[in-house]
């Protein structure tokens, strides 16, 4: 296929681009400047300079291709994350910009067009397991989400194939957050980000692109994306400090995080989601079924990478 990422060089971005070139398919990339292009052009896509807020420029970029991936985000530092007006840009950015790509598509007669999405939309389920039909919530930092969702079903109902993908928390090599957890833990500083026993689903940022190709082959319609055992937030803590190989002195309590309320919901609440329905659909299944073994091997890749 020919397939154009926006997002390319993002977390996920930078390892869906190769694993796309990989699997044999032809990729043009959103570059916005030169050295990201050049990066892009090195992992064997073709860069293009066009602005997710002109929708006419991406339905002439778009021209041609047979899919469309939207990664484009713009997350806050870690640092600002419990910040409000920090998020404003990855608010625009999944609405504003995910309307521009989904009508762009439309325009330019693309078949497929698959979103990115999170899993931390749902509402807290204990220990239950949770699938594509359960309930989903609403609170500031889904508002863009939700709009980059509706943007992929109303391609859907033009006529199109949206695919969204709900995915569990990144973590693994690029994923900035990750990087600066694991540096925390081998200073012997634990951080869990929730209650102990409450459940945390994540994906390493390869599987997301792995899942990201196999996207391409699935129908229409919305999938969750994490790995085949979410962890409690003790055992998550636990994978962290076993692959930084460091034991905790200092101990951040994950109830901490209750206290900011909203602002970090999407962390602190329960999701034990399953991925069944994602693995039925298009046989993916993840390199690392857990945090247990991702953490670890995001650790050696660090530590070649030195």
């Amino acid at each position: 296929m020919k397939v154009f990422v926006t997002g390319a060089t993002g977390a996920i971005g930078g390892h869906t681009v190769p694993a796309l070139v990989r699997a044999g398919h032809t990729v043009s990339a959103l570059a916005r400047g030169s050295a990201k292009a050049e990066v892009l052009a090195e992992q064997g896509a073709t860069p293009v300079p066009v602005s997710l807020f002109d929708r006419d420029a991406l339905a002439a970029a778009f021209a041609g291709h047979d899919a469309v991936v939207n990664l484009a985000t713009a997350m806050p530092a870690t640092a600002a994350f419990v910040v409000r007006r920090a998020w404003r840009p990855t608010g625009r950015v999944r609405a504003e910009g995910a309307a521009n790509v989904a009508d762009a598509a439309l325009a330019a007669g693309v078949r497929r067009v698959v979103q990115e999405s999170v899993a931390m939309l749902y509402r807290d389920h204990g220990a239950q397991w949770i699938d594509e039909d359960a309930a989903v919530d609403s609170y500031p930092a889904t508002a863009g989400n939700h709009a980059a969702e509706a943007a992929a079903h109303r391609f859907t109902a033009f006529g199109g194939e949206g695919t969204v993908l709900r995915f569990g928390l990144f973590y693994g090599p690029g994923a900035r957050h990750s990087e600066q957890m694991l540096a925390l833990a081998r200073r012997h500083i634990g951080v869990m980000l929730g209650p102990p026993g409450s459940y945390l689903s994540s994906i390493h940022v390869a599987d997301a692109a792995s899942a990201v190709v196999a996207a391409l082959h699935a129908p229409a319609g919305t999938f969750n994306v994490v790995d085949d055992e979410p962890l409690t937030q003790r055992a998550y803590a636990g994978a962290l400090s076993h692959a930084a190989g460091a034991t905790p002195w200092l101990r951040v309590p994950g109830r901490a995080g209750l206290l900011l309320g909203d602002r970090l919901t999407s962390l602190t609440r329960s999701l034990r989601v399953s991925n069944s329905r994602f693995r039925d659909a298009t046989a993916w299944a993840p390199a690392y079924p857990s945090a247990r073994e991702g953490w670890l091997a995001t650790a050696a890749h660090l530590d070649r990478a030195r």
